[in-house]
């Protein structure tokens, strides 16, 4: 599914990236782990191109990964932490939009799947800026329930969950992979890891 090979990033002649090779397979969760600063995170964005690496390359499938083409977006679902909002649009609004605009079958049935997966349904008429910290990350988790997708990169997607928030969410990595999709993620939780049956990668570096 997805391909990296040589992967690598400096930020101020500071490496960050050293050559990274990377595969994920249809039906697998990899975890990138480490300690803060080796590079996980800026991994990610390399090779989704929030972040443009020095050196190396990246394939999703049989294809360079560009996420200007169409069927590179309709199989790509990141989840970085950055996630935009409209101001005036309500979480439920939110994800309604987002799956309108990926045309999936029935969309209010799917918003509200994902608000009661997510355990956010008591905050579906809330503007975004008014959840608590981890409303906020299960509603950012949320915009991945209603829309197809093939490979899923997420950064940390465990922060600010509690115990069984993060219970819940290996369970949901594991689901997704054991459906035939691919996870690619950065963790810190081995709890996490360990539910979501992950592969892990173990990234070193100058912290």
């Amino acid at each position: 599914m997805l391909s990296v090979r040589g992967l690598a990033k400096d930020f101020g002649g500071r490496t960050v990236l050293a050559g990274l090779d990377l595969d994920v397979a249809a039906g697998e969760v990899v975890a990138l782990v480490g300690p803060n600063g080796v590079g996980k995170s800026t991994a990610l964005r390399c090779v989704v191109g929030a972040e443009t690496p020095d050196a190396g390359e990246v394939r999703l499938g049989d294809h360079p990964l560009d996420t200007r083409q169409p069927q590179t977006r309709r199989a790509l679902c990141a989840v970085l932490g950055d996630l935009g909002v409209l101001p005036d649009l309500t979480v439920a609004e939110h994800l309604d939009l987002l799956a309108r605009g990926h045309a999936v079958t029935d969309p209010d049935a799917v918003v509200a799947g994902a608000l009661d997966e997510a355990r956010i349904e008591h905050v579906a008429d809330q503007l975004p800026r008014t959840l608590s910290s981890g409303q906020a990350q299960r509603f950012a988790l949320a915009t991945a329930m209603v829309r197809p997708w093939a490979l899923l990169l997420a950064d940390e997607p465990e922060q600010r969950l509690d115990d069984l928030g993060r219970a819940w969410l290996g369970d949901w990595l594991a689901a997704h992979a054991a459906a035939g999709r691919a996870v690619l993620v950065a963790c810190h939780d081995p709890e996490v890891v360990r539910r979501s049956g992950a592969r892990v990668v173990a990234l070193e570096g100058d912290v």
